[in-house]
Parts: structure tokens; C-alpha cells; sequence
């Protein structure tokens, strides 16, 4: 785990597995940290070189003083792959991961090799109900939010069979940077790819949660039938699919990259 600074900010990083290996960068979701991906870096980090962070605003890297935009958090990305010396690399990325992929895949497509998609959409709720969570954390804090998000990103069975886990996803919701989740929040109120999502030239993997409330199976089909390259896996799991149903993902996105 290291501190890069970069993009006039400093993102907490981790990479995995020999760095002779292709590289695949995993991109966390709103409100969480690196550490969701452990199930998947675990695995993955016996084919590949794994590349983790913190998205700006978030867990170990820096919140920096606003406005955010997907724009700008995408090019963090492309910073930290040429900080790094990476030409080209595999990305995953979950939720506000996914659509920081869907910009990168439209934006900067000669430095990636393969996308993955999962629990996301080309645009995420409405620009209402964003701006006013934003307004809710910089009032009152994380406590509120922290408190709903099992809901958001777990199936009832999920939560009160894994207790532990979802109690460890709340603590780290709840240590985030009220403002840095805020000017994310803001970032996803405006984002909308629809009109990007053809010219995403890179082979694409979305993955659904079939549980999903918030990123739907019909968002996953909507993705899959604008972006040229593009198929759907669904997955028994709500949100957070990746922490819900791990194996099953880890080998969904490790058989799709090694293909």
C-alpha cells in the first residue's frame, strides 16, 4: 500500500502480483474503499498485476476541495496507469467504478485492453437525488447514509446471514470525507454516457445483479446493446455483487479477461 501523489491530488494505492503480468485496475464504488475488491484481488493476482485505489474523495486518498466530475476521476486513472509505467490495462469497475470505465473506454480506449462493467449504468438515479445527498452529508454527516446503505447494496438474506461483513462495509461508509463523498456524489448528478457509450471499442463484460434496486439487469441490457463489443453476465446478488456473490464473480471477470 503506497501514496501517489498525481492529478493534484494523492490516491492510496495497492498492487498485486508480478508487475510482468498484464495489468488490471479495479475501481471501487461510491462510498467504499479498495478493500472491497479483496476477493477478487486475491484470485486475480495469480494471472495478473493488480492495481487498486482509492478514488478521489475517498478511503486513504485525498478529498480534495471540489467540483468533481467523471472526467476528472477518469483521468486520475489515466495519471496513476502512467505513473505507474502501464501502457495498457484490463479495468473493473463497480457502480461509480463503471461509469469512470464506460469514460475511459469512450475517452482514452488506447489504454485499455478489456472492460468490465458490473452494477452500473450510463447514468445513475437522477441529478435531484444526488444533489441531495450531497446536501445531507455536508448537514448531518455519514451516520444517515451509512445506516440505509445495507438496503442499497444487499439483499435482506445477505445481510443477515453475513452481519460481519455488512457491518465492516457500514464503518468504512461511515469514515468516509463527508465532502469528498459529496463532490462525488455531484460528479454522478451531471454524469451521462448514453452518448459515449459507441465508441467504447474494448471487448466488454457487464455484469447484473439480479437483486440489484439501484443498477438494474435492464441497465446492464442497455449498456450491452450500445457498446459494440458487449455481452451480460447476471448474478444472484444485489449491489455490490462482487462482495455478495464473490467466487462467482471473481471467476466471471478472470475467465473473461484470460479469453
Amino acid at each position: 500500500m503506497t501514496t501517489i501523489a498525481l492529478n493534484g491530488t494523492r490516491l492510496r494505492v495497492r498492487c498485486d502480483g508480478e508487475r510482468s503480468r498484464p495489468t488490471v485496475v479495479l475501481s471501487n464504488s461510491l462510498g467504499t474503499d479498495l478493500s472491497m475488491w479483496d476477493a477478487q484481488a486475491a484470485l486475480l493476482a495469480t494471472r495478473f498485476h493488480v492495481v487498486r485505489y482509492d478514488t478521489r474523495g475517498h478511503g486513504g486518498s485525498d478529498a480534495t476541495p471540489g467540483p468533481y466530475t467523471i472526467d476528472l476521476l477518469g483521468a486520475d486513472v489515466l495519471a496513476l496507469l502512467d505513473h505507474l509505467d502501464i501502457e495498457r490495462a484490463h479495468l473493473v469497475g463497480l457502480s461509480m467504478g463503471g461509469v469512470v470505465a464506460q469514460w475511459l473506454g469512450a475517452h482514452a480506449p488506447q489504454r485499455l485492453r478489456k472492460l468490465v462493467l458490473a452494477n452500473t449504468a450510463a447514468r445513475i438515479g437522477t441529478e435531484e437525488g444526488w444533489r441531495t445527498r450531497a446536501a445531507a452529508v455536508r448537514a448531518e454527516g455519514m451516520s444517515d447514509i451509512a445506516a440505509g446503505a445495507p438496503g442499497r447494496w444487499f439483499t435482506p438474506e445477505f445481510v443477515a446471514r453475513q452481519a460481519v461483513i455488512v457491518g465492516s462495509m457500514q464503518k468504512t461508509l461511515r469514515g468516509q470525507d463527508p465532502e469528498g463523498y459529496a463532490a462525488c456524489c455531484e460528479a454522478l448528478a451531471v454524469a451521462d454516457m448514453g452518448e459515449d457509450l459507441r465508441r467504447i471499442a474494448a471487448p466488454t463484460l457487464v455484469i447484473a445483479g439480479i437483486h440489484d434496486p439501484v443498477t438494474t439487469v435492464a441497465d446492464a441490457q442497455q449498456l450491452a446493446r450500445a457498446i459494440p463489443d458487449a455481452t451480460v453476465a447476471p448474478l444472484p446478488a444485489s449491489h455490490l455483487s462482487n462482495i455478495e456473490a464473490p467466487d462467482r464473480f471473481s471467476e466471471l471477470v478472470a475467465s473473461f479477461l484470460l479469453a
